[in-house]
């Protein structure tokens, strides 16, 4: 038997880090004195820590840990590391939009094109059937990882959708904006409603009678200025006031074209009369 830290010298594993797998039930000690308190380690747990450690690097959750570990077998894990590489490019992907948006930014500040006026118009949305996904997420970015999450799970439960190019609605909840942490609930319109399954839901989203509406093209770092355009619009139309929640509705994006100048997205403010 080792103690702890003779053990954590053997693996080359920090002690923090094993007491944290041993809170986390990863990993227990072999044996822990009862007078002393202190955790025993035996070598032929080394294995096991060292499927953890990979695991870890492998950029693996807890969770995920723990589930890989109860089914430890070559079809399993096969199956795993494919998921994990899936994710991986989701987030590259995420990520390469980002650094083109800051490419796209850098631009418009040498055009200084930052002060567009976006015109607004008062249309009436109906109400429709959707499958829609709703998560408190870290920033706006995290956004295709909610898309990612919703399409796969309907593609796999084979859910008929409404393919047109205005499919593709995010609803952001709250009533102020929070420096930390973003309400997003995203929806596509399906044929019917079903059944709801874990954090996918149907439901018939609501009809607003007067909802202000303003395109905006090119890339997303545009909406900013379309909203201080509908600021201006409000400023000048008194019998009106900004309801919630705000929609965003993509008709052009990364899917369709390579040129983020290209892209087309409508904003979708309610408006509330006076």
């Amino acid at each position: 038997m080792l103690k702890i830290g003779d053990f954590s010298k053997l693996t080359h594993v920090s002690v923090r880090m094993l007491r944290y797998y041993d809170n986390q039930g990863l990993l227990k000690p072999s044996y822990i004195d009862p007078v002393t308190g202190y955790r025993m380690y035996s070598a032929d747990q080394v294995p096991e820590l060292q499927k953890i450690v990979l695991l870890r690097d492998l950029n693996f959750g807890v969770a995920e840990t723990t589930q890989l570990l109860q089914n430890w077998n070559n079809s399993y894990l096969t199956q795993s590391l494919h998921d994990k590489i899936r994710d991986i490019e989701e987030i590259i992907k995420i990520e390469q939009r980002r650094i083109e948006q800051i490419r796209s930014a850098i631009v418009h500040i040498a055009a200084d094109k930052f002060d567009q006026y976006y015109n607004v118009t008062i249309k009436s949305i109906p109400s429709y059937p959707v499958i829609s996904l709703r998560r408190k997420v870290s920033n706006h970015f995290d956004e295709g990882t909610l898309w990612s999450e919703l399409m796969d799970f309907v593609h796999h439960e084979h859910i008929e959708f409404d393919r047109s190019s205005q499919n593709n609605v995010a609803i952001y909840h709250g009533d102020e904006h929070l420096d930390s942490g973003v309400d997003i609930e995203i929806c596509l319109i399906v044929k019917r409603l079903g059944k709801n399954k874990g954090a996918f839901t149907y439901r018939m989203l609501e009809n607003i009678d007067k909802m202000a509406c303003m395109m905006v093209y090119g890339p997303y770092e545009n909406i900013a200025g379309a909203y201080y355009s509908f600021a201006n619009w409000l400023d000048k139309n008194h019998p009106y006031t900004m309801g919630s929640p705000s929609r965003q509705v993509t008709i052009i994006d990364h899917e369709d074209t390579d040129n983020p100048e290209e892209y087309l997205t409508e904003i979708q403010i309610p408006l509330i009369e006076v």
